[in-house]
């Protein structure tokens, strides 16, 4: 017992705010299961709502880790493993709750889960070296996982508007023995987008 509070006290101020995001996206996942159990659509846009916050909290850790000067190699890895859940599994699983749950469509849905741990593994691995001397990081190789938040809104206003399940936008396709929904192609190019070695993005 006495270890794991040692642990704690490890953590530092901007750790906390990456374990709030993880806390979202996690909530997320949890409401979107509790929307497939009872079918409320409340449940779902709560879940979808705990996304952006996620992403406050993204953008708030390393500003707070900035300012405190406290950046660290764990503070990385924790970033890393929250995002993953707030930015990869948690748009995945309201993907699947919205109707995305043909056999091509976990396939897709996996893929871009997937993209997102590696683009975050590759970003850890290699940050130092395109840092060189400078402070931080100049530039995202490929897409970086939080965008992921513009499929949360996209799935957001079908929600709203009651186009999830039979509804969802672009229908189904049935493609030998599993369907296909088109609206779950944008995971697949947002995944591709973050696995991208030729594209740069200056990261402010």
């Amino acid at each position: 017992m006495k270890r794991h509070f040692s642990m704690l006290r490890d953590f530092q101020l901007a750790d906390w705010f990456t374990l709030v995001n993880a806390f979202c996206g996690t909530g997320a996942v949890f409401a979107a299961m509790r929307f497939l159990q009872e079918g409320e659509r409340g449940f779902l846009l709560f879940g979808m709502a705990l996304i952006p916050l996620a992403f406050v909290f993204d953008a708030l850790d390393g500003r707070v880790a900035r300012w405190r000067q406290s950046a660290s190699t764990l503070g990385r890895e924790l970033d890393s493993l929250a995002d993953v859940i707030s930015f990869g599994v948690a748009p995945a699983a309201l993907a699947y709750a919205c109707g995305m749950q043909g056999g091509w469509d976990w396939l897709v849905l996996s893929y871009f889960v997937c993209c997102g741990v590696g683009r975050l593994a590759r970003y850890n691995v290699t940050a130092e070296a395109i840092a060189g001397d400078a402070d931080k990081v100049p530039y995202f190789e490929g897409t970086p996982i939080p965008t992921s938040l513009a499929l949360v809104v996209v799935l957001a206003v079908a929600a709203h508007v009651g186009a999830i399940g039979p509804a969802v936008w672009g229908g189904v396709w049935q493609l030998g023995p599993w369907q296909l929904h088109p609206l779950v192609l944008l995971f697949a190019l947002s995944g591709s987008l973050m696995i991208s070695k030729t594209l740069r993005i200056p990261k402010p």
